[in-house]
């Protein structure tokens, strides 16, 4: 049997990190102390997203883009955990499901949602006018329907009558919910209306799929009937947020000689279209650039079934999503986003100074127009793409 010696060559860089005592945790033990005494496992996982959080998301030339899949407003993480994120300058831009915006909604209207259990009849739910989210409980018509029909009443507003993509819709909407928050001295409750108050941008990169979608067809549908579509002439053009997406990468990296981060919360749609805004530039565009900075991932999805939510960063990297040369930067946490974003947020909050807000929604042109030029400058088929185009 071979013996290992002591003073073996390279060794110690196997046994450098810190040495796993963890004083023990008592009355006074804080988030910050609990966090930093996860020496393993998910848990070591965990610390090692928050230190990220502290250690390189908080410098002010690190433009952060967060995703968010599953459905948590729902749960309450607009108010308690999204809204506090974006407050302190830790959400740069942000990507969501149609539902979760949805959802948020009820929140600025004030439509209650409700703890409940998931062991219930869900026939006896529906036949009584209740439905389920798990264990979340909320009315039928006082919440679902009554939303809805709100909705439908802002989708016609005169500011909502052209092409746009979801980031202008957002804006819009955001700026109606943060006029119901204050009006009704709700606090600050909803995600779209921080986004508004902030300058943040917004996008779902899949419109079509979610209740907010729903009634934007179903109005249209009434309008073609109806022989008002001149009236009704709301579009959702999802290459106008690629573009919009793309840009606000390309000024942080090309630009302004920043560095990119990502917190992706759950996978889906959402985490692969903050993602793909690097192969847009590299792939699409033909701009050189190498990839996001820094990455965290919180997903409770299998690596192994070859799906994206299970993804991990380094198999981001060989698509350029990734900075190859930072993969020691980026932190995969298998955990429940529900218990893991809300202790990130609050390390967060706890370990850094606020960051200045960028605002970028403000900056919507400018970016775009330096995506435009980069893109005629580096990509050397723009002359044989225009004259394809030419001929159509």
């Amino acid at each position: 049997m071979k013996k290992h010696k002591s003073n073996c060559p390279g060794k110690a860089k196997y046994l450098a990190g810190k040495r796993i005592l963890p004083k023990p945790i008592d009355k006074d033990t804080d988030v910050l102390k609990l966090i930093d005494c996860m020496d393993a496992y998910n848990g070591g996982r965990l610390r090692a997203a928050c230190h990220l959080l502290r250690d390189k998301y908080s410098q002010k030339d690190v433009t952060i883009g967060l995703s968010l899949a599953g459905a948590l407003t729902p749960a309450g993480l607009g108010p308690s955990t999204i809204v506090p994120l974006m407050n302190h300058g830790f959400v740069d831009w942000l990507v969501a499901t149609g539902a979760n915006m949805y959802h948020d909604i009820h929140y600025a209207f004030n439509l209650p949602m409700f703890r409940g259990s998931h062991n219930v009849d869900d026939a006896d739910l529906r036949d009584k006018g209740v439905t389920r989210i798990y264990d979340i409980l909320f009315d039928y018509e006082d919440v679902l329907m009554e939303t809805d029909r709100r909705l439908r009443e802002i989708l016609i507003r005169p500011e909502f009558q052209k092409e746009m993509g979801t980031r202008e819709f957002y804006y819009s909407l955001g700026k109606i919910l943060d006029e119901h928050e204050k009006k009704n001295k709700l606090g600050q409750v909803s995600v779209l209306a921080a986004a508004y108050r902030n300058g943040i941008p917004v996008f779902t990169s899949s419109p079509g799929d979610s209740t907010i979608g729903m009634n934007v067809a179903g109005v249209e549908l009434l309008a073609e009937a109806a022989g008002l579509l001149d009236k009704f002439k709301l579009k959702i053009n999802p290459s106008i947020d690629v573009n919009d997406s793309t840009a606000i990468v390309l000024n942080a990296k090309r630009y302004e000689k920043g560095k990119t981060g990502v917190i992706l919360i759950g996978g889906g749609s959402p985490k692969n279209f903050v993602l793909q805004t690097e192969p847009q530039i590299q792939e699409v565009l033909m701009i050189p650039e190498l990839g996001q900075d820094y990455d965290i991932n919180i997903t409770d999805a299998r690596p192994d079934t070859g799906g994206l939510s299970g993804a991990p960063p380094s198999e981001a990297a060989s698509w350029g999503k990734i900075d190859p040369t930072k993969i020691e930067e980026t932190v995969t946490a298998y955990l429940d986003v529900t218990v893991a974003f809300p202790i990130m947020t609050a390390y967060a909050i706890q370990s850094t100074k606020p960051k200045k807000l960028k605002r970028l929604y403000d900056r919507g042109d400018e970016l775009r127009q330096k995506l435009i030029e980069s893109y005629l400058e580096n990509n050397k088929e723009v002359e044989k793409l225009k004259n394809l185009i030419k001929k159509l």
